[in-house]
């Protein structure tokens, strides 16, 4: 038998050539196939080139209506197909040119074998995947020598039989070896682990020239991220992206694993959908489902009337954020920390439905788990829980993403900033401050054209907030509780103790109005 790294193969037969320079075969068979169980998935796999002339096995979200693809589901195994469709589909020189279609995934792809080869089944009627497998059982003839035009003895002819074959096995081996070294020396060591790792993997792998074209050569920029610059992008299916490009520089592909490994894994109406990603070589990149409405910090910072949205949607958004952290903190395998919950990244589909993104800072953890273990504060000043900073106020858990979630929700109540160096009346600098000390007085937000529900509604998320952005922790609540005040009476709500330290407060306002004097010099100089 011969081995490699992927597989295990047998030689069902070997053909010695002539003495006049006529080629010797070896018949060569994976191992793996099963001549009475229809099991069409080899384990000598090969994902990382693109070989001319060779067979693709792969999963697909949707059931495909090209005559290209042959149904294969009868032959699909579980643990290696990720949707529910599966064919195999036949290559020209590359994938691209065979019409592959967007939804679908590649799970295996192997050279054809003799039987299949392209002059071989022109003009043959359509090859059903019974024939497939038929041919698969029948192998690969691989030459190993070459004859000579020496007259052997029986027993020279043996020994030169076996050396030429030797050299043959060695040739093949040879070959394989540096086609594996070949395919892993373009990826990034930890980032090809990494993946080798996901077992359950859904998201389509692309490539840079793949990653070029839906982008016109990353033509409409949406906008620039912590990590890297956002890209508009077309799928050949018609659906808009948004195609994030990693700057290697400064995330040495740490991002890019934060985000496959937990955004890559789930599927929540609030949390925005990775359609797929791109390494190659140094190239890095992630594929989002686009969407038109922006992130949230445009919608509630924005001061023209015609993107004004109702206090009935604001809540809405609300809610939908909040039922998304939830998700991410209980309902996954694994816990989900995102660490940088703020309106830049929630972003609003054409509904304005909430989805949350940008996974870059983001930590798996177990469910049960309490307390996580950080070795540096991640997160965005000013939605960062007071515990990154000060160890001596508590542990840090899954009540760091409550507390920006309270940032956030103040801020929605607001529509404004919660530090505001500009703001008319130096009291009102720092807002939640500021209205607290309203509330503590009896009254209200002042809002234009508001009805009676809407200032109840306003009220209460002020409150909510007010529990989230307590200093401890253990005085937060949980998302699952936050869920159930929001969805409550305001009646039923308590105000908390005024959630703030005197010496942060005073830092806080201070440095607002360190800014905003700076802010005035510099336009009295100009």
């Amino acid at each position: 038998m011969l081995h490699n790294r992927d597989g295990t193969y047998y030689v069902a037969d070997i053909f010695y050539g002539g003495e006049f320079g006529d080629s010797s075969t070896i018949q060569l068979v994976d191992q793996s196939l099963d001549a009475d169980v229809c099991s069409i998935l080899p384990k000598s796999l090969v994902c990382e080139e693109e070989i001319a002339d060779s067979i693709f096995f792969m999963s697909c979200r949707v059931p495909m209506t090209s005559s290209l693809y042959i149904d294969a589901a009868s032959c699909a195994n579980a643990s290696f197909s990720a949707y529910p469709y599966f064919y195999a589909l036949f290559s020209g020189q590359t994938l691209n040119e065979t019409g592959f279609d967007e939804s679908c995934t590649v799970e295996v792809q192997v050279p054809r074998p003799v039987g299949l080869q392209y002059s071989n089944i022109t003009g043959l009627p359509r090859l059903s995947i019974s024939d497939i497998h038929r041919e698969l059982l029948r192998g690969y003839n691989v030459s190993w020598g070459c004859a000579t035009n020496v007259d052997f003895s029986d027993r020279n002819r043996r020994v030169a039989i076996a050396v030429r074959t030797l050299l043959g096995v060695l040739c093949l081996i040879i070959v394989v070896v540096l086609k594996f070294r070949r395919r892993h020396l373009c990826m990034d060591d930890t980032i090809e682990e990494f993946l080798q790792m996901q077992n359950k993997f859904m998201p389509i792998r692309y490539s840079y020239s793949e990653i070029k074209r839906m982008t016109e050569s990353f033509k409409n920029k949406l906008g620039q991220g912590g990590f890297g610059s956002v890209f508009k992008g077309k799928l050949r299916s018609g659906r808009f992206v948004a195609v994030k490009l990693l700057e290697l520089s400064k995330s040495k592909g740490q991002d890019f694993i934060n985000e496959v490994g937990t955004i890559g894994r789930i599927h929540h109406v609030n949390v925005v959908q990775l359609v797929g990603f791109c390494v190659q070589g140094s190239k890095q990149a992630l594929v989002y489902d686009y969407m038109p409405n922006g992130s949230l910090d445009k919608i509630i910072f924005s001061k023209e009337k015609n993107i004004n949205l109702s206090w009935e949607k604001i809540f809405e958004i609300v809610m939908g954020v909040a039922r998304g952290i939830e998700y991410l903190h209980r309902r996954c395998d694994m816990q989900i920390l995102h660490f940088d919950i703020k309106p830049h990244n929630i972003l609003l589909d054409e509904n304005f439905t909430p989805k949350i993104s940008d996974f870059g800072l983001a930590k798996l953890h177990a469910i049960d788990a309490s307390i996580v273990s950080l070795t540096a504060a991640r997160g965005t000043l000013g939605y960062m829980a007071p515990e990154l900073f000060y160890k001596n106020i508590g542990s840090i858990s899954h009540k760091a993403d409550v507390y920006s979630f309270g940032m956030l929700l103040m801020e929605m109540a607001g529509r404004r900033r919660n530090l505001d160096a500009f703001a008319e009346k130096s009291s009102e600098i720092y807002f939640p401050s500021w209205i607290y000390d309203r509330f503590d007085r009896g009254e209200d937000l002042e809002l234009e054209d508001a009805t009676e529900s809407e200032r109840k509604m306003v009220r209460k998320m002020i409150i909510v907030a007010f529990w989230c952005i307590q200093i401890k922790p253990t005085d937060r609540p949980s998302m699952s509780k936050v869920i159930e005040m929001l969805e409550g009476a305001v009646e039923l709500l308590e105000m908390p103790i005024k959630p703030f330290l005197l010496t942060m407060e005073r830092s806080s306002t201070d440095d607002a109005t360190e800014s905003m004097d700076r802010a005035q010099c510099s336009a009295s100089d100009s």
